[in-house]
């Protein structure tokens, strides 16, 4: 059996299973309870400063707490 054939038929069977419980594990990583308060978070960054632009004090301190 030569090397292309060995390689396609790994693909076809283990590297895809090993990718499907890859996808499985990021999708109940991603909706665990516990991410609610960080993906909150990361999305009203935007949103942080709407009255003024934050100062360089304020942006250094929530650079350094990621």
């Amino acid at each position: 059996m030569d090397l292309y054939s060995l390689m396609r038929e790994f693909a076809d069977s283990w590297m895809l299973l090993f990718m499907f419980t890859f996808f499985i594990g990021c999708i109940i990583w991603v909706f665990r309870p516990g991410s609610k308060k960080t993906y909150e978070d990361t999305a009203n960054i935007p949103f942080r400063h709407e009255d003024k632009p934050a100062s360089d004090c304020d942006a250094d301190r929530k650079e350094a707490r990621t």
